[in-house]
């Protein structure tokens, strides 16, 4: 397999950095690295392979002779680069909110709708979903091809990586804050993270819906083409440093068993089962912190509709939720 040349622009981020660990770990075929950021990241060092590699500020040139572009750097900056290094002859595949929702622009979870991949020829660009969206749809929509899927309700519990590393930092310093007795002014959020929880993930619109809320329900529809999906919930910051939970009602056209369900999901490729409720055994942030699959448990009979089921899936936000589908993304291109 010939290498490919890839750019990485938000290289020095939480995200970016990821992208260069699991295009390391998956041993893509990278023939060179081109770590990209904005200016005042100029001149800073990545390791990659085990060697550092100087991180160069994005420009009009810097795309020539790329052939995937991994984007992890803002909606913003995503609209103002990615036509550029589309244009250069590179594919993008674009880790913000940018272009999710373009259709002309495939949004892909390689597990499920890895075909979509040729809609990528029309714009040179694809969608890496948001990171909630993917890890709901991973375990769904196994359970949707065997029991045809109807209603989903997901209530997030998303730790502040999301965020970046400011958010970060803040529940650190917040955290030591509280423990010490002493104020703490929070720069990152609405109101304090630490020890709290926030249900306000972006943005809200003149219904009180918040744009992540949005997100899992049109992004939910156009990943697995169910146009007519009903999607509802509740999207909650929590004050944990990795990895996303969520507890999910899924009702389906023909009933399904707790038992058939994880039967089906212990064969979901990037599914693992941990489900074993009066051992202690379920899905924990801890637990799945820095791995690749997303972890499903507490399946059982949901109490208020009928053919339904409910469940806990978590996943790492940064891994599956991020860099790690956008490189898969990647490998289909290969």
């Amino acid at each position: 397999m010939s290498g490919r040349r890839v750019a990485v622009l938000g290289a020095t981020g939480l995200v970016g950095r990821e992208m260069l660990l699991t295009l390391e770990q998956r041993n893509f075929p990278v023939s060179e690295l081109v770590p990209l950021a904005s200016e005042r990241s100029e001149g800073k060092k990545v390791t990659f392979r085990g060697e550092e590699v100087t991180v160069r500020a994005v420009k009009e040139d810097s795309f020539k002779d790329v052939d995937i572009a991994l984007f992890s750097a803002g909606g913003k900056t995503s609209k103002r680069w990615a036509p550029v290094a589309a244009a250069s002859g590179a594919t993008v595949v674009d880790n913000s909110s940018a272009w999710r929702m373009d259709p002309e622009v495939p949004l892909i979870v390689p597990e499920i709708n890895p075909g979509d991949v040729k809609l990528a020829e029309k714009k040179g660009i694809i969608a890496n979903p948001n990171c909630s969206t993917i890890q709901a749809v991973v375990v769904l929509y196994p359970l949707h091809k065997a029991a045809g899927l109807k209603y989903i309700n997901i209530s997030t519990y998303q730790s502040v990586a999301g965020t970046g590393k400011a958010a970060i930092e803040s529940l650190r310093d917040g955290s030591k804050a509280a423990l010490a007795g002493e104020g703490y002014d929070e720069k990152v959020y609405p109101h304090g993270i630490a020890f709290n929880l926030l249900p306000h993930i972006g943005p809200f619109d003149g219904e009180g819906i918040s744009e992540e809320e949005w997100k899992m329900v049109n992004e939910s529809r156009k990943i697995m083409h169910l146009p007519e999906l009903r999607v509802s919930g509740i999207t909650v910051r929590v004050p944990i440093f990795r990895c996303h939970g969520e507890s999910v009602t899924a009702q389906f056209e023909r009933p399904i068993t707790p038992d058939e369900a994880r039967a089906v999901l212990s064969k979901a490729p990037g599914v693992v089962v941990r489900d074993e409720p009066k051992s202690a055994e379920y899905p924990l942030p801890l637990d799945v912190a820095g791995t690749d699959d997303v972890c499903v448990g507490r399946i059982r009979r949901d109490t208020g509709l009928d053919n339904a089921l409910a469940m806990w899936v978590v996943g790492d936000n940064l891994r599956k939720g991020a860099a790690l589908n956008a490189v898969q993304v990647a490998e289909l291109l290969l």
